[in-house]
């Protein structure tokens, strides 16, 4: 919301007054907060916008804008909160927790409602001066493409109480007519003074009730603080709010159509909640409610729009039987079957309260049963799915698709997108829905008419079929053509479309896209298929809009990019009929694939990965009550889904490594094999010729090719030999026979990393398991690769404690588990809090180790006082107790001391049964803290600047992206001048911050700033030096990102040279700040990159969308001075580094 006002404002877009709006982006929602409440004391109409733990971090400046009686409207797309699992999706926990804040609250169904009602929220906050929180579910509400009808602000002019305004602006704080806020008061007054602020909320009903009449009689839709909808004579009622109301109005048609007495009360106004207007809406005929809430209040006696409801009929005569449930916790779909299940309840002679719908509870039994799926969406609606992969442009399609239609004829349309967790290279699905009526739908298509899937491999991983209708249409994007395709289908597919009689079309795309210079961007060859294969729209119209989209969807990145596209839509019609067997229909089941795996894996991983986890019950979640999940199941995952992958050539190989080194998603790595592990090789070796303890031994580079995803960086670093490239990139199938030889490496060859020094140079550290492996993030991640290489150097005794965000996100998302174990079950230990306490978080880990091992030392003191105690007992703890703060150290002294302790506690010593329970705290930890810009220099940074300035022995890694990745590309305090993000759509006006040289000047702190592309000697070294370092630590790498939009051929794949281009013209400076330096009386700054080379430097801008996209947006003149004041802030920087090398520490 907050972006799209950000572009209408950097597009000189008026608003109601004539002016344009002014956007300002804070450091959190916190700062959000404080702003929009100062704002408001200074007379300016100000508002916001935010969602889920964003809200949270809003509340105490909520309570005192409402006490202050300030006129604003929080804008709210509402979210579940992080509990057990961290969870971005659609429910009402955010909301809920503002209920007490003195905002009024609401509440819209639809995309339509929040249209109408918005207004609303603005003009009764005016006129009533209680401020609002307008709020409507986030996703399944937020996040729909609908055809709507739009009020003109001419229309809503007239309804704007222009005297509130004026007497808003005269209550400003102003030296003219000084006076004081904010101030503390004594018990005597405090309670009294609260009281007096009750006339204005008990107006607040009234006022939102006369607005929306305005606005009904200005759109001709009907609202009301509560809408009664359904039979007049109803003696089954169901009362909610938010998207659910419009699947009910499907099932109450349905129901009403059959006869039943049933209906439904959506509630509007949520707070104040006037107990006068529900029971006005309520037919007096009602004997039983049914109130549904979308949030959990574990130990309550109910939710709050139950307890709510429940209170307004306490008093009454005759009052119903009322129940109430829990239903779309975390966007769990919410159908019009789940709504009929929930008036079946009703219809009990008993009826369940306190029920969960949606859901199968096996573990506490609330769950009400679940029914078949029945298609109720309303007659003439044409329903498609299009499966596709995150970043290969199918939601960005399908999103112009929805418009096109929309936009060219008077059919209805809705689209709707779900993803899962990982970024680019995920799973995607649309959902879009045509009609010549409304469409009420708010749930995901369950019955489509259509199905596209945009990746064959795809069709074994998941039941893309499901729900297809008989006689539907099927589109597969594939390699395989006529019988070779009919030979590759799996049984069940074939087996389908015979007995559902579907038609089913195929094409290339993949192949096509690469021909036109796409790369792996079919989106626009499908879409054109779609719509010549459906005739949703005539296809010459279809073509036509579909190229006006291009301009609009590509314009910024360029005419070549433009006419490729047109080219695709062009190409669209080269799909091919498949013919359907009858004899399908009777093939046997498909061949299960034996698996010998832990239950863990068969019952709860596979299923969610397999997108089935909603069919999956309460009870299979027992083994993670709290949210704990189990490391390395990532492994289990072998999607397949990259187009190319990498086949090693031997002959041009140097056993450098630097393609594992550089790998984002550890799926290509050296194996050293001795003469016995090597005969299950199928396939060339090389003679290991150093470091000298691998000698003689058996040398090859093993890809995984399930797990790539294929961005080409390992073949891009490769130097090969002679000029020919030991990597090169070919089709995935060609080389799936390449995975029995990683599975047999990964099983059977031991590591061999305890023969070299990992920590030597880059080559020796990939002889290290990646402790980080297969993760969620995209193809050609910049971020990864960082975090893989310190799981190699420390991941055996390494804690994590990580910022949410990108990195959070692809480091755990259920079920993915990228962290994983050696072969002594050694790994990462990764935990993650929230966005702006990550650095906190990790103190307070460090905290906990520190005094947990200071209850050893004291035990251990005990151990050397005890005379019984034999002397090598005494040896091995006077060991530890001097070599505890060092790593390798505290282990070997762990090792021998062990043994004794389990001696003593089996004989019943009672500090040796203490010293047992702590064992796992003998070994050195290694702390990391690991976030990205937004974290570290924005909403964390002051958490960051505290635990640094703590002088504790932290290890602090930012994942510079210089944007906000996560959230969509929103500009950060690393954003350089001229970089258009989220909130600088103009391009950023202000300098980068330079947090590194901020935090060097501590004294203390150790400091680099590395980019592993352009020097991996250098990045492995800063790493090394920082956690050797005894005190605090700070690593700043860059990190190309998909936001970034490299031009350059290959992409993301070209991430790492990216990095090298940067260090190379300047852009970006590799610097090592050791404070061990000092203390010798050395210069502590060392200047690691060369003199840049400065007449490259626009020529790297020029090479990313986020700098080029700016002559579009300002063009040529505005744009090369903004170009100048980069160059100029990246020279200057550079001159301060050059100086601080040239500073004499040897007084």
């Amino acid at each position: 919301m907050a972006e799209h006002v950000d572009e209408w404002s950097a597009q000189g877009r008026k608003n109601l007054f004539g002016d344009t709006v002014s956007v300002q982006e804070m450091q959190s929602e916190g700062g959000a907060a404080g702003a929009v409440h100062g704002s408001l004391q200074a007379g300016a109409l100000t508002t916001t916008f935010t969602a889920s733990q964003g809200l949270l971090l809003m509340i105490p400046n909520m309570y005192k804008i409402a006490g202050e009686l300030l006129p604003t409207v929080f804008h709210v797309s509402a979210r579940t909160l992080a509990t057990h699992s961290l969870c971005i999706f659609g429910d009402h926990s955010d909301v809920m927790a503002c209920r007490q804040t003195g905002f009024a609250m609401l509440c819209e169904g639809s995309v339509q409602e929040v249209m109408d009602l918005s207004a609303v929220a603005h003009l009764t906050a005016l006129e009533s001066r209680v401020p609002f929180i307008n709020f409507f579910d986030g996703f399944r509400t937020s996040h729909e493409y609908q055809k709507i009808e739009v009020m003109d602000q001419e229309d809503i002019r007239p309804l704007v109480p222009m005297d509130k305004v004026s007497e808003f602006r005269n209550r400003a704080l102003t030296p003219e007519h000084p006076v004081a806020r904010g101030m503390a008061e004594n018990p005597e007054t405090f309670f009294a003074h609260r009281e007096v602020c009750n006339p204005y909320y008990d107006a607040v009903p009234g006022i939102v009730e006369k607005y929306m009449k305005a606005v009904s009689e200005i759109t001709g839709r009907k609202y009301k603080l509560f809408s009664y909808y359904g039979a007049d004579d109803a003696e089954r009622v169901i009362i909610c709010m938010g998207s659910v109301t419009e699947a009910a109005r499907e099932a109450i048609d349905y129901l009403v159509g059959k006869g039943e007495k049933v209906g439904m009360v959506s509630v509007h106004l949520y707070r104040p909640f006037s107990v006068k207007h529900l029971l006005e809406a309520v037919p007096a005929t009602c004997k039983r409610i049914a109130v549904l809430d979308r949030t959990k209040e574990p130990g309550a006696n109910g939710e709050p729009l139950y307890l709510d409801v429940k209170d307004a009929f306490y008093d009454q005569e005759n009052r119903p039987l009322i129940v109430g449930g829990r239903y779309g916790l975390g966007s769990c779909d919410t159908t019009p079957t789940m709504v009929i299940s929930v008036f079946d309840n009703l219809a009990l002679p008993m009826p369940k309260d306190h029920f969960t719908l949606g859901i199968t509870d096996d573990v506490t039994f609330t769950s009400l049963p679940l029914e078949k799926e029945m298609a109720l969406g309303g007659e003439g609606i044409y329903e498609a799915k299009f499966y596709g992969l995150g970043a290969d442009g199918t939601v960005g399609a399908n999103k112009n698709s929805v418009k096109i239609i929309g936009d060219n004829t008077d059919k209805y349309c809705q689209a709707y997108f779900s993803y899962d967790s990982k970024k680019s290279g995920g799973f995607t699905c649309s959902h879009l829905r045509f009609g010549n009526s409304p469409i009420r739908s708010t749930y995901q298509i369950k019955t489509p008419n259509f199905v596209a899937c945009h990746v064959q491999a795809y069709l074994h991983m998941y039941d893309v079929l499901r729900g297809l209708r008989d006689g539907g249409t099927f589109l597969l994007n594939t390699i395989w053509e006529g019988e070779e395709l009919a030979g590759n289908l799996p049984n069940n597919v074939k087996r389908y479309f015979a007995e559902h009689n579907i038609t089913v079309y195929y094409i290339n795309a993949t192949k096509i896209a690469q021909e036109i210079g796409l790369g792996n961007r079919t989106n626009t060859i499908l879409q054109s298929a779609f719509f010549r294969i459906t005739e949703v729209i005539p296809v010459d119209l279809a073509v036509e809009q579909m190229k006006k989209f291009i301009v609009k969807s590509y314009g910024k990145k360029g005419e070549d990019v433009v006419n490729k596209n047109y080219q695709a839509v062009d190409r669209g019609g080269e799909y091919k009929q498949l013919v359907v067997d009858p004899a399908w229909a009777n093939l046997p089941e498909d061949e299960k694939v034996v698996r010998y795996e832990p239950a863990y894996i068969t019952d709860l991983v596979r299923p969610i990965n397999a997108q089935n986890g909603d069919l999956l019950p309460v009870s299979a979640f027992k083994v993670s009550e709290d949210g704990t999940w189990l490391q390395g199941t990532a492994a289990y995952e072998k999607r397949g889904v990259a187009a190319f992958v990498p086949v090693w050539n031997s002959e041009n190989c140097i056993q450098c490594n630097k393609c594992s080194y550089v790998c984002p998603h550890a799926a290509i790595r050296p194996f050293v094999m001795d003469d016995e592990e090597v005969k299950g090789i199928k396939g060339n070796t090389l003679e290991m010729k150093a470091p000298a303890a691998l000698k003689g031994m058996h040398f090859r580079q093993q890809v995984n090719v399930l797990d790539c995803l294929g961005c080409g960086n390992c073949a891009d670093v490769c130097p090969g030999m002679r000029g020919n490239k030991a990597l090169e990139m070919v089709p995935l199938e060609g080389q799936l026979e390449q995975q029995d030889n990683w599975d047999y490496s990964v099983k059977n060859v031991k590591s061999k990393q305890h023969l070299v020094d990992i920590k030597l140079n880059p080559k020796n550290s990939q002889f290290a398991t990646p402790l980080f492996e297969f993760s969620g993030a995209c193809s050609g991640c910049g971020e990864t690769p960082y975090v893989k290489l310190v799981s190699q150097l420390f991941g055996d005794r390494q804690m994590i404690a990580n910022a949410t965000g990108c990195s959070s996100i692809y480091s755990g998302s259920i079920p993915s588990t990228p962290y994983c174990t050696n072969e002594k079950g050694q790994g990462p230990a990764w935990a993650n809090s929230l966005f702006e306490d990550f650095c906190e978080f990790g103190m307070g880990m460090v905290l906990a180790n520190k005094k947990m091992r200071a209850r050893i030392e004291a035990l251990l003191g005990e151990v050397m006082a005890c005379e019984e105690a034999p002397a090598e007992y005494k040896e091995a703890a006077q060991a530890w107790i001097e070599g505890k703060d060092d790593a390798e150290a505290s282990r070997a002294a762990a090792l021998k001391l062990e043994p004794f302790i389990k001696e003593g506690a089996a004989k019943g010593c009672a500090t040796c049964q203490q010293l047992e329970e702590l064992s796992h705290f003998l070994t050195k930890r290694s702390q990391w803290i690991i976030g990205g810009d937004g974290a570290s220099y924005d909403i964390g940074y002051g958490g960051l600047d505290h635990v640094l300035a703590s002088g504790e022995d932290v290890n602090i890694l930012v994942l510079d992206t210089e944007v906000y990745s996560n959230t969509g590309g929103q500009a950060s305090k690393a954003t350089p001048i001229a970089a258009i993000a989220q909130f600088a759509a103009a391009g950023k006006r202000v300098t980068k911050k330079d947090l590194g040289l901020m935090q060097a000047t501590y004294g203390y702190v150790y400091v680099a700033q590395v980019a592993m592309g352009a020097d991996q000697a250098q990045c492995l070294k800063a790493i090394r030096e920082a956690e050797a370092y005894h005190g605090p630590s700070l690593i700043i790498a860059y990190a190309p990102c998909i936001n970034h939009g490299l031009k350059i051929k290959g992409g993301m794949g070209k991430s790492q040279e990216e990095e090298r281009r940067a260090v190379e013209c300047g852009y970006w400076h590799l610097w090592r700040y050791n404070p061990e330096l000092a203390d010798q009386g050395q210069n502590p700054f060392t200047l690691d990159s060369k003199e840049p080379q400065w007449d490259k430097f626009q020529e790297y801008l020029d090479g990313e969308v986020r700098f080029l996209s700016l002559k579009k947006a300002l063009g040529e003149e505005a744009s090369t001075e903004l170009y100048a004041a980069t160059k100029a802030a990246a020279q200057k920087r550079y001159r301060s580094y050059v100086r601080k090398t040239q500073e004499d520490w040897s007084l």
